[in-house]
């Protein structure tokens, strides 16, 4: 990764607007809150256009915000081929959404592909579960993974020789 301009990370889930936004969310303010804020570009997407435009699910939007997460002003949008050009890691939340990435991966990008539970290895889960048509409790799974998946992301990123 070059550190001549912020490192640009993608959250991918299917629909993005449950798993991915809350990556985004809480990496953003995890950043902020660090200090860090402007050397990460943090952005979030799907590899389906099921919700293009829309807000993240309403309780997606509401955990969150218990825990002081605000993503009220993201809005869901497809992967785009370009995203392999423009983002440095694209985190999938699950197995199948890696997969589909690097279904569309092209030649020279693998290495960008990854999961984001790659970076909470003590966690108890490698992937983020889908909420949507679950319970509560779901949600706040979904919140407890991705913090501690996005507190080993900065920890992995601050390791780079060169980043801060």
């Amino acid at each position: 990764m070059s550190f001549d301009r912020p490192i640009a990370v993608l959250m991918v889930c299917m629909g993005n607007i449950c798993r991915s936004p809350t990556a985004e969310g809480v990496l953003r303010a995890k950043l902020a809150a660090a200090g860090l804020a402007g050397r990460v570009r943090v952005d979030s997407a799907g590899t389906h256009a099921y919700h293009v435009g829309e807000p993240p699910d309403e309780r997606s939007q509401t955990h969150a915000a218990r825990r002081g997460y605000d993503l009220s002003a993201l809005r869901a949008r497809a992967v785009d081929p370009d995203d392999y050009r423009r983002f440095d890691l694209l985190l999938a939340m699950d197995w199948d959404n890696l997969a589909l990435l690097q279904d569309d991966c092209p030649s020279g990008s693998e290495r960008k592909l990854r999961r984001l539970m790659e970076f909470a290895p003590g966690a108890g889960s490698e992937v983020v579960p889908d909420p949507y048509y679950g319970g509560s409790r779901g949600f706040e799974q979904v919140l407890d993974l991705v913090e501690t998946a996005c507190d080993g992301l900065i920890s992995h990123l601050s390791a780079k020789p060169g980043w801060r």
